[in-house]
């Protein structure tokens, strides 16, 4: 299940609130006392994140849970950059459980979303690894503003009485971004400039009618480590010709790559032409196809539309 993004947030009594945490959904599946851990796009994931599974392996049901996978700075905050450590053993990874989709061989995904987390709460074992969810009834506003001041991702509006739709973007669960992201395509980079090495700025691309559009081109946010990896794994996608059907800037100076590699970056806003304004490198992620990166476009919240 998929949240909708709006533009702002709200309060309202028949929602609950969440922290929107900066990393990548898994699902978790366990059984006979082992768990397995797969991701968005149902790649199973379980070898690379043993610290999860084996916290998980405690739990004495069988179960289906749904959580976002984080590794969190020094002061406590979930950062999708430090998750690039996460399979060298350097991030401390948490399991934020925030659904229960089938316990003990009953599917509970028909209940309402309340009586969901009622059941959820008590399995999860006590370890580090796993964090319970918490949400806050009613009051939206407050949640949002601590989250913006805490320099967090965002919040999730979620109606209580709702019912989980697997593999469904609905209106039931809504997201409210303290600053712009997005998911983009790398489609090429070009040469290096001055003292970095590898490459100059990453050339996105987002899916639109069967096509390749621009995007903006992402020349901050990188490490010396993110550079290098990310050049490697660019390298066996150079390709002759350019993915987009017109000239985009610097093409006398761009690599083109098969677009393949799907990245996340930040953003000031969208330009009426539709590329992104100083766009950022926060991370590479895996957990979703190349062709199903569109542009995520922001509703209007609305007190009545919020709450049907």
């Amino acid at each position: 299940m998929l949240a909708a993004l709006i533009d702002r947030p709200f309060d309202h009594p028949d929602w609950v609130f969440e922290t929107k945490w900066d990393g990548f959904r898994v699902i978790a599946k366990i059984e006979r006392g082992a768990a397995m851990l797969y991701s968005r796009g149902g790649e199973r994931i379980t070898p690379d994140y043993p610290s999860v599974a084996g916290a998980l392996s405690k739990i004495r049901h069988r179960a289906v849970l749904d959580g976002e996978l984080v590794a969190l700075d020094s002061s406590g905050r979930s950062r999708f950059q430090l998750l690039q450590n996460a399979r060298r053993g350097r991030a401390r990874l948490r399991y934020c459980v925030f659904d229960l989709l089938s316990l003990d061989g009953r599917d509970v995904r028909r209940l309402p979303l309340l009586e969901r987390k009622r059941l959820l709460r008590p399995i999860l074992p006590k370890d580090a690894a796993i964090r319970f969810s918490r949400h806050v009834k009613e009051h939206g506003i407050g949640l949002f503003r601590r989250a913006r001041r805490l320099g967090l991702e965002g919040i999730v509006a979620k109606r209580a009485d709702s019912p989980y739709r697997s593999g469904q973007r609905t209106r039931d669960w809504l997201k409210i971004k303290t600053t712009r992201r997005q998911e983009v395509v790398i489609c090429g980079f070009t040469q290096p400039r001055r003292s970095r090495k590898y490459f100059g700025a990453l050339v996105l691309g987002l899916r639109a009618g069967g096509k390749w559009l621009y995007a903006g081109h992402a020349g901050t946010g990188f490490t010396k480590e993110s550079l290098q990896a990310i050049h490697r794994k660019l390298m066996p996608l150079v390709r002759r010709r350019s993915p987009f059907d017109h000239p985009i800037p610097h093409e006398d100076v761009t690599t083109w790559v098969t677009p393949r590699l799907v990245c996340e970056v930040k953003f000031t806003e969208w330009t009426s032409d539709g590329q992104m304004r100083h766009p950022a490198f926060v991370g590479l992620r895996s957990d979703k196809p190349a062709r199903q990166v569109v542009r995520e476009r922001e509703a209007r919240a609305g007190t009545r539309r919020a709450g049907r």
